[in-house]
């Protein structure tokens, strides 16, 4: 069986951050890439070291656009600069438009969990970053969807639903779909009895506004 260089240079550069050679293993990588400079396993792998062991995330987003530039379409690399990007509000367009291409390329692959963690990703930066809650509530539907066993989905989703959208239907449905996957949650259960108590008659149905009760139709 034929050795494999890259490999074992990703593996000699693991071992090294492993034992606390972060740096070690940043120079393993990019001397193996002085040879073979498009290869993007390695690259992103060096990406990699340089923002999380290094934290030198200039340097990481580099090596991401490096490799992004030779394969416009690597979803790792796409994914990996999603990441890094969405902590910071001054890359909110730029991380909008890679999500948009990433989104695409995922659903091609055809893997439902696969899709849902990166749509619900989505939701997370537009709910945090874009402070767009309706389209964060769409792109969560989408990773319920996807994965509705997953609860962080449904969990994450009805915070929104209660915190920013104030729709306690969709919030009440989402709460059970999380009880339903971790019926013992403790805190879960506290508030779903709490939004019953507070936006729901005894029946069951959503109790009307002060608005509603003195204006509505009768």
């Amino acid at each position: 069986m034929a050795k494999d260089p890259a490999y074992d240079a990703i593996a000699k550069a693991r071992r090294q951050e492993e034992s606390g050679n972060p740096q070690g293993a940043a120079d393993t990588l990019e001397k193996y890439l002085q040879e073979d400079p498009h290869n993007v396993a390695p690259r992103i792998e060096l990406a990699r070291v340089y923002c999380y062991s290094l934290n030198d995330k200039n340097q990481g987003l580099f090596q991401l656009d490096i490799v992004l530039d030779l394969e416009p379409e690597n979803v790792d690399a796409l994914k990996a600069m999603t990441t890094i990007k969405m902590q910071n509000k001054r890359f909110n367009r730029e991380t909008d438009e890679i999500f948009q291409r990433l989104l695409p390329l995922v659903a091609k692959r055809k893997d439902p969990k696969e899709y849902a963690a990166v749509a619900a990703q989505y939701a997370v930066f537009l709910r945090k970053q874009m402070t767009d809650f309706k389209k964060s509530a769409e792109y969560y539907e989408k990773a319920t969807r996807a994965d509705p066993d997953r609860y962080e989905y449904h969990q994450d989703y009805a915070v929104l639903l209660l915190n920013d959208l104030r729709d306690y239907v969709k919030a009440k449905h989402e709460l059970e779909e999380v009880l339903r996957l971790k019926p013992n949650n403790l805190s879960v259960r506290n508030n779903y009895e709490r939004l019953m108590r507070e936006k729901f008659d005894a029946d069951g149905n959503p109790k009307k506004s002060l608005k509603e009760r003195l204006f509505g139709r009768h």
